[in-house]
């Protein structure tokens, strides 16, 4: 399946990669961290303007961040990239975690809505599909037990390491992506019906149903969710969808627009103070890398 994700040389690039690493190596979804200068000589050695425009935008985040994470290329990477640096500096449940109701969103949810059985689960290994609301009630439940375990761990090395051995296991980490991506849906639902009745709603919310192709949830659904991950990743507009879903404040440096304005961009851009905020780099907008290591006086 072709990757609209990724060009031909960097595709080809990790295909040599693969090549010379052993097999567990490679199932890796993150990377582990190198420095962040020497990854940008490493990927950007030439002279064209586009090369030395994100020599310039390295730079400016290797005043901030000492090392890179990369993460895994497919159309999974930006909730992939999101999530590991949500639960690497999770110290708590976040409250719609809690809630006693959020196992039981996949089957209210179906209640109301019939055509979210059209919803399109990966595929699982030996597994027969079950019931819809059951197979993401699943993944709902696995969600909330991975960030309890992971945000209780007091040490900052055992933390990592869990987080690391989560994004080791495929069948775990895509079933998480699977409840990342009902929460959207559900988060979009809420946004139109507020809209509908005439509630306030951001402005992101007006763009997203403004597309030909999602003029309503089950649109969305449609062309939009049920292709991330399979055929296409997250466009912009639905980055401001996944921060308002898990309600955090996602930081991404945009290289390639490094000197102007939007370099480095806020989902949302009016963030509720209380969010915490993840980083994440990304070259196109359209796959994301992780900077860590926050640089000690950036700390201070």
């Amino acid at each position: 399946e072709e990757d609209m994700y990724r060009d031909a040389e960097e595709i080809e690039r990790e295909k040599i990669l693969l090549c010379e690493t052993s097999s567990s190596e490679y199932k890796l979804s993150v990377a582990p961290e190198m420095d962040i200068m020497e990854y940008c000589r490493k990927e950007w050695r030439g002279s064209t303007p586009v090369a030395k425009r994100m020599r310039k935008g390295y730079e400016a985040v290797a005043q901030k961040f000492a090392s890179i994470r990369r993460v895994r290329g497919d159309n999974y990477c930006a909730l992939r990239a999101t999530l590991f640096q949500a639960l690497s500096q999770a110290t708590q449940l976040p409250s719609w975690l809690q809630s006693e109701d959020f196992a039981m969103l996949p089957e209210n949810l179906l209640r109301k809505y019939d055509w979210i059985k059209q919803w399109q689960l990966k595929q699982k290994r030996g597994r027969k599909m079950g019931e819809i609301s059951d197979e993401i009630k699943e993944c709902a439940i696995l969600l909330r037990q991975k960030w309890k375990n992971i945000s209780e761990i007091k040490d900052p090395i055992e933390k990592q390491e869990a987080c690391d051995k989560l994004f080791k296991n495929e069948e775990e980490e895509y079933s998480l992506y699977e409840a990342l991506k009902f929460l959207m849906l559900n988060t979009a639902i809420k946004l139109y019906n507020d809209d509908k009745n005439g509630r306030r709603v951001p402005v992101f919310s007006w763009l997203l149903f403004a597309r030909d192709t999602s003029s309503d949830p089950c649109q969305l659904m449609h062309n939009h969710l049920n292709h991330i991950g399979h055929s296409g990743g997250l466009e912009q507009v639905e980055m401001f969808l996944l921060a308002y879903a898990l309600q955090y404040t996602i930081q991404v440096y945009r290289l390639y627009k490094y000197s102007t304005d939007e370099f480095i961009t806020l989902y949302p851009n009016d963030p509720e103070e209380d969010w915490p905020v993840v980083t994440l780099i990304t070259e196109d907008d359209r796959h994301y890398n992780i900077p860590v290591r926050m640089c000690q006086e950036t700390m201070l």
